[in-house]
């Protein structure tokens, strides 16, 4: 049986812990899962990513390749962005492509990647207008947002709780996205 590849990215929100689990129980799933991660995602997990490196049979990634480098990922056939933060849905929506992880489903929109998000941020970030304009910029552009009452729902301030994180959400829509 060939294996679908699913690169799951994830920012630095407390969910990240947890990134091992999914990963299992995507490869469960029948995905070959590559991990990328934003610099400060990667530096929390820090003491865990050569073990993660392990678990997935792929290099962590949380940095662009240099120019000439080959690629040491399989190719695509979707991208999960979770936990997506604040900061990482808005970089995206902008195009704002400096840490690698949001340049690579930046550019996966024009590429035609089928893309998942599911954000992570409290009610006070919700809130903020610029947020929910990038949402609905992403849903625009075709990216499956898993917000609210499709997928994960903002807590207050300082109630960050990772198990709350709906990550079963995640892994249906992407498998429902991959068709």
């Amino acid at each position: 049986m060939t294996s679908r590849t699913l690169y799951l990215f994830g920012s630095a929100a407390p969910p990240v812990f947890d990134v091992a689990g999914v990963i299992e129980s995507a490869q469960a799933q029948g995905w070959d899962v590559c991990l990328g991660l934003t610099p400060t995602a990667a530096r929390w997990l820090g003491g865990s990513l050569s073990g993660l490196a392990a678990l997935t049979g792929h290099p962590v990634r949380s940095e662009y390749k240099l120019p000439g480098e080959p690629d040491v990922w399989p190719a695509a056939d979707v991208i999960a962005m979770a936990p997506a933060t604040f900061n990482t849905v808005n970089a995206w929506a902008l195009g704002l492509t400096d840490r690698f992880v949001v340049g690579v489903v930046a550019e996966a929109i024009g590429r035609g990647v089928p893309l998942v998000a599911m954000p992570c941020v409290n009610t006070a970030y919700a809130r903020h207008p610029a947020f929910e304009r990038s949402i609905g910029e992403l849903r625009l552009a075709g990216v499956n947002v898993l917000h609210d009452s499709t997928g994960s729902v903002p807590q207050e301030p300082g109630q960050d709780s990772p198990a709350v994180f709906p990550w079963h959400l995640l892994l249906s829509a992407v498998d429902e996205t991959a068709g």
